[in-house]
Formats: structure tokens, sequence, C-alpha cells
């Protein structure tokens, strides 16, 4: 059973796209990954793109820099929603934020921050939780424990002494 897709633009995306593959991992949600471009390969990514669903796919997380056309290539051509993962190379990634945040009318792409894979399996991960008990448990224990660590580095900090520090 598929259930989410890793596209990436070229590997060089690969050391930000992992970080979606561990947390989709450390899920138990199955994955694919893959490289397709959307200059270099367009008929590849549209075949991809057409038959993302018949194959399981139920949702596609997009990364690409620079022109970023993928994620919204991507999305043209299926019904199943995208997540666009903006990687930083010019301009700081500015330049694929805002080529992947503004789609037309019509063709919605989902987009987190610069390098935000993490964040897109998350979302990624939410989405799939709807209609799965069991995953929506392992995700409300992920941020339970990402509370815990807050918890933990603030009685951390109470510790920390100063001459002038009241807490």
């Amino acid at each position: 059973m598929l259930l989410v897709s890793i596209i990436m633009g070229s590997t060089s995306d690969y050391p930000v796209m992992e970080k979606a593959a561990a947390f989709l991992d450390e899920m138990e949600i199955p994955f694919e990954m893959n490289a397709l471009s959307a200059h270099r390969t367009p008929a590849e990514v549209e075949e991809f793109a057409r038959h993302a669903e018949e194959r399981g796919v139920r949702v596609v997380i997009a990364g690409a820099g620079m022109a970023a056309a993928l994620p919204g290539v991507i999305a043209a051509s299926t019904t199943l929603p995208v997540i666009g993962v903006p990687i930083k190379g010019m301009l700081d990634g500015l330049d694929a934020m805002l080529s992947i945040i503004q789609m037309p009318p019509g063709i919605p792409v989902a987009t987190v921050g610069v390098n935000g894979a993490l964040n897109a399996a998350i979302l990624a991960a939410e989405m799939l939780a709807l209609s799965d008990e069991a995953l929506s448990a392992r995700l409300k224990a992920y941020k339970e424990g990402l509370k815990q660590k807050i918890v933990k580095a603030n009685a951390e900090l109470a510790e920390v002494k100063f001459r002038f520090k009241v807490n």
C-alpha cells in the first residue's frame, strides 16, 4: 500500500527531502521517493501525476528549487493534494517559494516554508490521519513529544542562575 509520494526535482534536493522521508518512516506511512524534473523530464512528470492516484498515492510532496515548477505541474495533472517544498538555492529560496505559492486559480499547491520538508510530511500525515485512527494517535504522541521537549527546556532554564534573573 502506497500513500505518499515524495518527488524532488533533482537528487541534489535529497538532503532537504530526506527529512520528509524520515518522518513518514517514523509514522509508519508507506511512501515512495523519486527524482522527476518539470523541465528535463516533463512527459514523465505528467505520466506520474496522471497515474499516481490509481497507484495508491493519496498525497504528493514535491520539492523544487529556483523556478520551482514541479509542484504546480504535478497539481495541474491530478486532483490529489500536492504539498510544495521550496528548496533554498538562489535568493535564499524566495524565488522557489514564490513560484510554488503563486498558482493560478484551480491549481492549488499547499506550500510550506523554505526547506520545510519535515512540515510537509507532518501536513501529509495529518491529511491521512483524518481517516486513520492509529496514525492519528501516532501524530498526537509526536506532538506531545514536542511539547515535552519545551517543558524540559523551560525547567532547565529555570536552573540557570544570574545575579539579576528573577525567575
